[in-house]
């Protein structure tokens, strides 16, 4: 199964990006997707269900111990086949 994952963290500081927003983006990026979009106002990710999977626990547990406040994320099914 394929996963798309849309997710953002606050608070929002639109001088300079506050730590929990790039530890997230550290995240999602190191994680094994096979698209990620960062961007000042949201962030998505694609790939293989476990690999989203580990990357929304990986995005949660950091960016909340980096300060966040709140992480608000949805996540879709785009595909079958790939675990």
């Amino acid at each position: 199964m394929r996963l798309r994952v849309e997710f953002t963290t606050e608070p929002f500081d639109l001088d300079e990006a506050p730590a929990h927003a790039l530890v997230a983006r550290e995240v999602v990026e190191a994680a094994e997707l096979d698209a990620v979009d960062v961007g000042p106002f949201g962030n998505t990710a694609e790939g293989g269900a476990d690999a989203v999977l580990a990357a929304v626990d990986a995005l949660l547990r950091k960016s909340l111990a980096a300060g966040a406040t709140r992480v608000s994320l949805q996540v879709n099914v785009i595909g079958e086949g790939e675990k």
